[in-house]
């Protein structure tokens, strides 16, 4: 494949512990689907405290949890009623203390989920606000406002809903005649960042778990806390946005890694920004540690495409020494293996809909191969529960969808649910050893118990090996930069450290380079010894 081309830069420097999560794989558990330890059909904390020996075989640095926090659960747990207690379903805030230090204790560090956004409608903050009435200074925690129009009919402004597909308003008005703003669902109502009390409580909340050990926090929805004080209309292109990407929010993360840095604690940020340059002004030495790379996960199975997204990430991390992240999936995105089986394998919320025909069997191959390129870049990845299992996107039925996306549309978005449902860990076991005494909250589908881990543990050629593989095998590339290679049109293929990864996503089986050993594959080689299409391997030079 020729000689290599200049290497790109990178700042990763592993010498010091505490750059744990500048290469970390780190696993994302939404707790609810995960593992139930009480047989009531909910995920829970004794069921992740359960799996800890699994987790640490799978060979994972940190645990993300998205929101376990006392919740009506309107919007998965993101609807956060009490920062400080953890919702009955899920167990009890000791619970929680003991499975921080029990994972701790197998070399695996935790990071929480903080809504900053908004809270949810029964959070005290604001029930108070309710109770008070217009002009109160309860309400000035939020934004109240009153109407427009001769009767205060009409909402303060035009602002679009956050939930894609969504055309309700993000305003509900009440009895008194104020209108208050929730950029999601009306059980969601924003806080106001302008307001001292709401800064000082988010670093107490910051400092709460900190405390009790957490390593790090997931910002939800980072770019969008603070608003125009006037709050006026919407206007398309617009610069500044109302609510988008404000220059204030800059000053919030200083103050929010100055509580962080008393800890050597680490901040990952939710950040949807097509501008570059302004995505990294989040994460400048005094800000965010990382941030989510969107661009890579909703990019398409195509190698030009995929090298662009791998180019322009770490060109845009590179002035701020920090490190990038590789997501193929979470838990509001089509599963990988489902996603990569279509005609469109990129992701976009307002393309989703109802019977999408898919391939597995193809979606499969080729989110092996993707497992095994983005375990390979430099930075850190993010594994979503059920990716090492190769688990599908689930057609759950439309009488058992939970996910305000799909009421929201008016039931053209299928939603969020079809990647959230339980785990499959036992083939023998009821509901496939999710939990053994009530059916889960999502119905698993038909045929769910052949995806279980009992019975990938045991196979050599199974998604679950080959992820136990890469993690193990993943120190081969070092934490140098990586150079790009020459190769065939539609393969990729880079160095770093002392190993190569190549990725076959030509028609064709393509040449592997000169090289010592084959560490790993996706899938085998083919009779002539080269790379089959959707197939990745990991050499040594």
């Amino acid at each position: 494949m020729g000689q290599p081309t200049p290497a790109q830069k990178d700042s990763t420097d592993l010498t010091d512990e505490r750059h744990w999560w500048r290469s970390a794989v780190i696993y994302q558990v939404y707790v609810r689907s995960f593992a139930d330890g009480d047989g009531d059909g909910t995920g829970d904390l004794a069921g992740v405290r359960s799996r800890l020996p699994y987790l640490a075989e799978l060979g994972v640095n940190a645990l993300w949890f998205t929101p376990w926090y006392l919740s009506p659960m309107k919007d998965g747990g993101y609807d956060v009623a009490d920062y400080r207690a953890i919702d009955p379903s899920f167990g009890t805030l000791a619970e929680a203390e003991k499975l921080i230090a029990e994972a701790r204790e197998l070399g695996i560090r935790t990071i929480v989920d903080i809504v900053p956004n908004h809270v949810s409608d029964q959070h005290p903050w604001f029930r108070a606000a309710l109770a008070a009435g217009p002009g109160s200074p309860e309400r000035e925690l939020f934004h109240f406002r009153p109407g427009r129009g001769a009767h205060g009919q009409l909402p303060p402004n035009d602002w679009p809903s956050q939930f894609v597909g969504s055309t309700e308003p993000v305003w509900t008005r009440l009895p008194d005649g104020e209108w208050y703003l929730h950029l999601f669902t009306p059980e969601q109502p924003d806080l106001n960042w302008a307001h001292p009390a709401v800064r000082q409580e988010h670093e107490d909340i910051l400092r709460f778990w900190f405390e009790r050990g957490v390593a790090g926090v997931r910002i939800d929805s980072a770019a969008l806390l603070a608003k125009d004080p006037a709050l006026p209309d919407f206007v398309e292109g617009h610069d500044p946005n109302p609510f988008v990407d404000r220059d204030e929010l800059h000053d919030i993360y200083r103050s929010w890694r100055a509580v962080a840095d008393e800890y050597d604690g680490v901040f990952v940020g939710e950040v949807w920004l097509p501008d570059a340059e302004r995505f990294a002004r989040y994460l400048r030495p005094d800000e965010l540690h990382t941030a989510f790379n969107f661009s890579f996960l909703s990019c398409p199975w195509d190698a030009r495409r995929l090298r662009t997204s791998i180019d322009t990430t770490l060109a845009e991390h590179a002035p701020v020494g920090a490190p990038a992240t590789w997501v193929l999936c979470n838990h509001d995105v089509t599963r990988t293996v489902t996603r990569y089986g279509r005609g469109d394998t990129g992701f976009d919320f307002a393309a989703k809909a109802f019977g999408t025909p898919t391939d597995l069997a193809l979606g499969t191959r080729r989110a092996r191969a993707a497992a095994l390129l983005s375990l390979a870049l430099p930075g850190a990845v993010y594994v979503y529960q059920g990716e090492e299992l190769g688990l599908p996107e689930a057609d759950v039925p439309r009488e058992r969808i939970e996910d305000p996306m799909y009421f929201r549309s008016g039931g053209t978005d299928p939603g969020r649910d079809g990647c959230r449902v339980p785990l499959p860990w036992s083939a023998e076991a009821p509901y496939a050893g999710f939990g053994s005494h009530q059916e889960p909250w999502l119905p698993q589908p038909a045929g769910w118990s052949a995806y279980a881990a009992d019975l990938q543990a045991a196979d050599p050629g199974s998604m679950l090996a080959l992820y136990r593989a890469g993690t193990r095998l993943r120190p081969a590339f070092g934490t140098g930069p990586l150079t790009w290679l020459p190769a065939p049109k539609g393969v990729l293929a880079f160095t770093r450290g002392g190993a190569v990864c190549v990725v076959n996503l030509a028609d064709t089986s393509a040449a592997l380079p000169a090289h010592n050993e084959l560490l790993l594959g996706s899938g085998p080689l083919d009779t002539g010894g080269r790379l089959p299409k959707d197939t990745a391997v990991w050499l040594r030079g």
